[in-house]
């Protein structure tokens, strides 16, 4: 069966893995994952980039599972800010998305290529650096401590408020 064979069965309600019956969630985008694998292969065999701190780079981020975020366009792409390196070959970035979607967890960076931007922190990763294709620029200091601001509280609890985890039950109360 081929990649789009298996996302079409998927699209109308058909969990192929299990045989089982599930309702389609909304509208499926098709997925070209075979072309994204040759993509990513020839990404693979490229050199690695030189990256500082704080750059705004057009990441390879390729066709995702489900939630996670997909690249777009020819090399599978969108723009990311790198949070941290992790020696030349690795560095943790969170994606943008100029999307208007109010969230706790997109934190408006402003301009980035003349559009509103969006640091989606559900999305932050670590990418080796052969992903990162080309720098588009810095995040402004103020933008960029803000938004590492909001990832460190992501991190220790600070979103525990406003966010329930997944599959969270409300703690049992005790009467005496």
């Amino acid at each position: 069966m081929t990649t789009t064979e298996k996302s079409t069965e998927k699209k109308e309600g058909v969990d192929n893995h299990a045989g089982a019956e599930r309702p389609a969630a909304g509208v499926a985008m098709e997925k070209d994952f075979d072309r994204w694998n040759e993509v990513k292969k020839r990404t693979h065999t490229e050199r690695l980039r030189l990256y500082t701190v704080r750059e705004i780079w057009w990441c390879k981020l390729g066709v995702n599972i489900g939630t996670e975020q997909d690249g777009k366009g020819e090399w599978y792409d969108r723009p990311c800010v790198i949070m941290r390196g992790f020696g030349p070959d690795a560095c943790l970035v969170i994606p943008l998305t100029t999307s208007a979607r109010e969230h706790p967890l997109r934190i408006p960076i402003g301009l980035v290529e003349g559009k509103e931007a969006r640091a989606n922190l559900s999305q932050i990763r670590v990418v080796d650096t052969r992903r990162l294709e080309e720098k588009i620029g810095f995040l402004e200091t103020k933008a960029f401590s803000k938004l590492r601001k909001a990832a460190r509280d992501l991190f220790s609890g600070g979103f525990s408020d406003s966010l329930p985890l997944a599959g969270a039950r409300p703690k049992p109360t005790v009467q005496i």
